[in-house]
């Protein structure tokens, strides 16, 4: 198949491009970037739109094996696809987790018959994720693993978690890190603050998560192993993260678009879809991870898509599940409220979507290159909607974003050369 893609505004980060250009995929891959193409093949007019590549998001929960309920590969991949996304990152707190050699064969295997992008597998860092016996980390790695990770929770037994990180670097795998000490957490339920003392809901500490990051810093320093904290949240951890590069160490870090478009003030009532683990902080930590992001300190923005049924958030705000869906809101949330605030330039934001996270990953992705896979997403910054969350392509309809407005929105998204989203609509 050839398809041509014409007048479009090409951002890409990985080759320091900005220009209207004219986009060639031939068999799948790009063969040609430049002004006034010529060609018979069929076209896409993408004038007034940005044409970057394929999405990257590190951070997804698609909930298969064992909680497809929720949300199935099939269904998170085409979540992805409207989003933009052409490739993603798959939490192991699956059921049964992914820990082992046979469940990262089997997700792939899911995902080369059922997902309509590119999905990688993460594997688990302990078996089960019980923080005592390490996984077969060589093994999953082998197979396919792109991470380990015990995300939902920390590793608790800091000598394990140190000998996980020299595994992974042996097998050249980054060590994503969710960081939280749960006896600091204890039963809080949103940021400690005022907000949560008016709503008598009970108080999560900043200090429940730069702990754990302080930690895996120091674990980290004589390691050969990339060390990546996810779903950054407060000040303190931006400043920890920024000393740990001004050291010279291998740390990156992301952040999701709900942590820097919401704060803890907009919970006004018990609304369980606006709880999430690290939780929403305040305005100060907001403008950190802003400025974080602005100055590179944060690398990556990615989703933590977190789909549940609605009878786990349609009930009491201490009994809800914590997190959100993010995947079909993430490039219009970090457009309205990065781009358009002139907190990021366009490049940076489709910098922390594509070639960043594909630097982290080691992979060939993120990038317009002729020769590249033809992964490519057509975004037309400038159009304003409402978001509409029942308009999900996800199973799950767990949002605080519904009835927002925002500016962005994904017209086509490409992967490996076949248009999966046209015009906003799944092929």
């Amino acid at each position: 198949m050839t398809l041509l893609i014409q007048n479009g505004r090409v951002i890409d980060p990985a080759n320091g491009r900005d220009d209207i250009l004219d986009v060639l995929i031939e068999d799948g891959k790009i063969t040609r970037v430049a002004k006034d193409i010529q060609t018979d093949a069929e076209t896409i007019d993408a004038a007034g739109k940005w044409v970057v590549p394929g999405l990257i998001d590190l951070h997804v929960h698609f909930r298969e094996p064992g909680f497809t309920r929720k949300e199935t590969i099939a269904t998170g991949s085409r979540a992805a696809a409207k989003g933009g996304f052409t490739t993603v990152c798959c939490m192991p707190n699956t059921n049964p987790v992914a820990d082992s050699e046979i469940l990262i064969e089997y997700i792939k295997m899911k995902a080369a018959r059922e997902a309509v992008i590119n999905v990688l597998p993460i594997g688990a860092i302990t078996k089960g994720q019980n923080g005592e016996e390490l996984a077969d980390i060589g093994s999953m790695a082998r197979v396919g693993a792109c991470a380990i990770s015990e995300d939902g929770k920390s590793v608790d037994n800091a000598a394990l978690m140190k000998t996980a990180m020299k595994y992974a670097g042996m097998f050249s795998i980054p060590v994503f890190s969710h960081c939280e000490d749960r006896l600091l957490t204890g039963n809080g339920q949103m940021h400690q603050g005022a907000p949560a003392a008016l709503l008598g809901l009970a108080g999560i500490s900043p200090e429940s998560e730069e702990v754990i990051i302080a930690r895996d810093i120091i674990l980290a320093r004589d390691v050969a192993a990339h060390l990546h904290i996810c779903h950054i949240s407060t000040n303190g951890a931006v400043q920890l993260l920024r000393e740990a590069k001004a050291r010279g160490e291998t740390v990156t870090a992301e952040v999701c678009p709900h942590h820097f478009a919401l704060t803890d003030e907009d919970i006004t009532d018990y609304d369980a879809n606006f709880k999430m683990a690290p939780p929403l902080r305040s305005k100060a930590d907001v403008a950190a991870l802003k400025e974080g992001l602005r100055d590179g300190t944060l690398e990556v923005i990615a989703t933590d898509h977190a789909p549940h049924h609605i009878d786990e958030k349609n009930c009491e705000f201490a009994a809800a599940a914590n997190g959100i869906v993010g995947l079909e809101t993430a490039v219009a949330l970090s457009i309205t409220e990065l781009v358009r605030t002139n907190v990021l330039t366009p490049m940076q934001m489709v910098a922390k979507l594509t070639c960043n996270p594909a630097r982290i990953l080691g992979i060939d992705k993120g990038t317009l290159s002729e020769g590249a896979v033809a992964d490519i997403a057509i975004i037309d910054a400038d159009t304003k909607y409402t978001v509409d969350v029942q308009s999900f392509a996800s199973k799950s309809k767990n949002s605080p974003f519904g009835g927002r407005e925002v500016y962005g929105k994904v017209t086509h998204t490409i992967c490996g050369g076949k248009v999966v989203v046209a015009e906003g609509v799944l092929k």
